[in-house]
C-alpha cells in the first residue's frame, strides 16, 4: 500500500478505540505497519482486523502501561517483527475524579489516572527510546491535552498527568533530539473518544441533567480530525513542525 507513511514502522498505545485507534487505522491506510497496543485486547483485535481486511498491515499487542513486566513484554513482541519504529503515538489514558473539589478527590482516582497518562507515558517512551534512535530519523507524538497545558479540567487528576506529559517533552526532547527524534505534544480540545463522551455524560447527571440530551448538545468533534494531523506529522510533510500542536 502506497501513501504517506509507505514502510514506515508506527506503534500506538491507547490503539483500541478514540483517537488512538482512528490514527491506527489512518497510518495503515496511508502505508504503514502498525504495532496497537492496548489493554483492551477485543476492541484492540477488532481494530487490527478491520485494518487487515481492509488491505493495511498491523498487529495488536495486549499491554497494561502503568506495569514495567507489561510494557517490556509487549515491546519484546513487537521486536519479533520491528527493529525499529519510525513514528510512536502515546494514547493511553483515563479520567478519574470527575467533577469533584479537591478536598473530595479520593486518593484510588488520583493515583489510576496518574499510573495510566504519566507513569504509562514514562514506561512507553522509556523502552520506545532505543527504537526511535534505531530508525535514524523518527516521531514522538505525546498526546496530552488542553486541559492541565493552557486550561482547566473536570480532574485534578487529569489535569495534572497532562501538564506532566506536556513538561517531560522538554526533557524528552534533549535526549532524543540529537538522536533524530521529533517530538511533538498534541493537545486535542472536545473529541467525541468513549473518554470523553462518558466525561460529558458524567458531568450532565453530576448537575441533574439528561446525559443523552448533553452528548446530543456537546458538539465533539470527530477523531479522525485530530487522526490526519497526526498523519502529517509523522511524514515528511510535518518535517519541519516544531513544538505544542493544539486541535480543535
Amino acid at each position: 500500500m502506497v501513501g504517506k507513511l509507505s514502510g514506515k514502522i508506527a506503534l500506538v498505545t491507547g490503539g483500541a478505540t478514540g483517537i488512538g485507534r482512528a490514527t491506527c487505522e489512518m497510518y495503515a491506510k496511508e502505508g504503514a505497519f502498525v504495532h496497537l497496543l492496548d489493554y483492551n485486547e477485543k476492541d484492540g483485535s477488532e481494530a487490527v482486523a478491520g485494518i487487515i481486511a481492509s488491505g493495511g498491515q498491523g498487529s495488536f499487542h495486549k499491554v497494561d502501561v502503568r506495569n514495567e513486566e507489561s510494557v517490556v513484554k509487549a515491546m519484546k513482541e513487537v521486536s519479533i517483527r520491528s527493529n525499529r519504529v519510525d513514528v510512536a503515538v502515546l494514547s493511553a489514558g483515563v479520567l478519574q475524579g470527575a467533577f469533584k473539589r479537591i478536598d473530595e478527590l479520593s486518593e484510588n482516582d488520583w493515583d489510576s489516572t496518574i499510573d495510566t497518562n504519566l507513569k504509562g507515558t514514562f514506561l512507553s517512551a522509556k523502552y520506545l527510546a532505543p527504537k526511535l534512535s534505531a530508525a535514524g530519523e523518527s516521531v514522538l507524538l505525546l498526546i496530552a491535552s488542553g486541559a492541565g497545558v493552557r486550561g482547566a479540567s473536570s480532574s485534578h487528576a487529569y489535569a495534572a498527568s497532562k501538564a506532566g506529559m506536556h513538561g517531560m517533552h522538554y526533557k524528552l526532547e534533549g535526549e532524543l533530539g540529537p538522536q533524530g527524534v521529533r517530538i511533538h505534544v498534541i493537545c486535542p480540545g472536545g473529541i467525541a473518544t468513549p473518554l470523553k463522551l462518558a466525561n460529558v455524560a458524567e458531568g450532565a447527571l453530576s448537575q441533574g441533567n439528561d446525559p443523552d440530551e448533553a452528548i446530543r448538545k456537546s458538539k465533539l468533534g470527530d477523531p479522525i480530525g485530530v487522526a490526519r494531523i497526526l498523519v502529517f506529522l509523522a511524514s515528511e510533510d510535518g518535517s519541519y513542525v516544531r513544538g505544542t500542536i493544539f486541535t480543535r
